[in-house]
This record gives structure tokens, C-alpha cells and sequence, in this order.
């Protein structure tokens, strides 16, 4: 995200998180402050191979109440940062979301040390960029995914994607599993410019994703 006005414009639709990206390489990297926004939301700090010490202090300055990892942290570090993140609230129910970049194929035996440390997992397009890559890998790679720890679905998604989007949301219904696709990420197909999002698009892709029914 970028300038406060187009921030307070995408809060108006009421996501269930908003981004704000803290990575010096990135175009959409956030250096401005965060205005104030609806409860509902969930601040999401994004960060990639960050030192522990400078998550914690966006968490202190932002209060955010999820972080989205997107670099090669491993579970010790993913575990590290939770216990530290108890250590500053008992209460903290911060969210961590651990990034995996995905392209023809996918070892789903890499998830099994973060098992129990991460909250969700993120299933993004393996490319060039962190993030932001524009294009969408192989769906059919998650068919048989076995965790049962939910899953967010993101890489280059954008209105064009919406009926791919149903069908992929069909195969984990029938088998039982539509509670492990947990939410819809999306970034690059939505900008104007990096951190400036268009606000027409993103109100037709929310309003479509919501009524979107499985085959």
C-alpha cells in the first residue's frame, strides 16, 4: 500500500487484511505512517528475511496483527518470533503467515517444521520478484495438499483469474477440504502503480469473489 488517501479507499471495501510491505528491494516499499482503519481489518506487516528485532519493532510501531513472511525464515525463526511476540503480550494473538514460492512443482514435506509455528501458510508464484510477479503457477500442484493447517492463494491474481478461482475452490469442497483455502492474496494485477490500487477493479473482484458457489 501507498499514499493514506488510496489506503483509506481500499479500506472502504473492507478487506479482512491490508499489506504494507517493509522490504528495501521492493517498489511498494512503506515508509509513510498508516491511517487509522476499520477494527475488522487486520494490519499485515510484510517482511522478507528481516532480522527479528526490526519485525518487532513495526509490530511495536504499527500494531500490526498479522506478519507475512516472504523470504527463506526457517520454523526456528518462525518459532522464535512467536515466543517473542508472547514474551511482549501474554495476550498476542498476532497471526504469521509463512510464504512459499511455487512454480511446476512443490516438495510438501518443506511445511512440516513450521507445523504448529506459523498460523497459515501462503502459496505465492516463484519468479524474479518477492512478491508482485504478476502471473499464477500450476493450481493443480495444491490438489493433494496434505497440511491441515489453512492456506492462503495468491500469485498474480486478478479479475480474469475468478472462474479458475471457482474451480480450484470446487476441488477442496468436494473433498472436504474447503476450509483449508483459507483466503484470496492479492497484489500487482490490482495496481495503477507499485502501492496504488485500483479501486473499481478491486470493488469487482470482491464483490465476484463473494459470490462465487463451487461447481
Amino acid at each position: 500500500m501507498g499514499a493514506p488517501e488510496n489506503i483509506l479507499d481500499v479500506a472502504s471495501l473492507n478487506p479482512d487484511y491490508l499489506g504494507f510491505i517493509f522490504y528495501p528491494d521492493s517498489p511498494r516499499n512503506f515508509e509513510t505512517e498508516i491511517p487509522e482503519l476499520p477494527g475488522s481489518i487486520k494490519k499485515t506487516g510484510v517482511f522478507v528475511d528481516a532480522s527479528l528485532e526490526f519485525i518487532l519493532n513495526k509490530v511495536e510501531q504499527y500494531n500490526f496483527q498479522a506478519l507475512q513472511l516472504h523470504g527463506k525464515e526457517s520454523a526456528e525463526f518462525c518459532k522464535v518470533l512467536r515466543d517473542s511476540l508472547k514474551q511482549r503480550d501474554a495476550a498476542s494473538e498476532i497471526e504469521i503467515i509463512k510464504v512459499f514460492s511455487v512454480k511446476d512443482e512443490f516438495n510438501f514435506s518443506r511445511l512440516k517444521g513450521y507445523e504448529g509455528q506459523v498460523d497459515f501458510f501462503l502459496f505465492d508464484t516463484k519468479g524474479k520478484n518477492k512478491g508482485g510477479n504478476g502471473y499464477t503457477f500450476d493450481w493443480k500442484i495444491l490438489k493433494d495438499y496434505p497440511s491441515t493447517t489453512p492456506f492462503f492463494l495468491s500469485g498474480g491474481i486478478g479479475l480474469e483469474e475468478l472462474e479458475s478461482i471457482r474451480k480450484f475452490i470446487s476441488v477442496f469442497h468436494k473433498n472436504g477440504k474447503e476450509h483449508l483455502l483459507y483466503a484470496v492474496d492479492i497484489n500487482s494485477k490490482f495496481e495503477l502503480a507499485p502501492g496504488e490500487k485500483n479501486i473499481e477493479d478491486l470493488n469487482k473482484f470482491s464483490n465476484s469473489l463473494k459470490g462465487l458457489q463451487p461447481i
